[in-house]
């Protein structure tokens, strides 16, 4: 069982940076792959980045490549993600989630985080 919970969200102007924590707890966060996801209200649920177990590996959806970055120090259970240049489309509730590969697909995610709202302002 892994229980995740993100935090970091909050208020930034365009152009500006915030970096999103998940802290999880549970005997696997250090062999599973975590991904960060976003859902505005009445839209689907979309990805953002995934990093694997070693933090060797990472998958970024295009809207956010060379603008944020995905990390973990699996000493601290924690996994990051970095936002730079952020933009008012990028506001939304994020959430973190623990899986089984380094992929976009939900399905593929077994724990979820209760999620972090960010808001840019333009």
């Amino acid at each position: 069982q892994v229980q995740l919970v993100e935090s970091g969200g909050g208020l930034v102007q365009a152009g500006g940076s915030l970096r999103l924590s998940c802290v999880g707890s549970g005997c696997t966060f250090s062999f599973s792959a975590m991904g960060w996801f976003r859902q505005a209200p009445g839209k689907e649920r979309e990805f953002v980045a995934a990093i694997s177990w070693s933090g060797s590996s990472t998958y970024y959806e295009d809207s956010v490549k060379g603008r944020f970055t995905i990390s973990r120090d699996n000493a601290k259970n924690t996994v990051y993600l970095k936002m730079n240049s952020m933009k008012p489309e990028d506001t939304t509730d994020y959430y973190c989630a623990a899986g089984r590969a380094v992929v976009a697909v939900q399905a593929l995610y077994n724990y979820w985080g209760q999620g972090t709202q960010v808001t840019v302002s333009s």
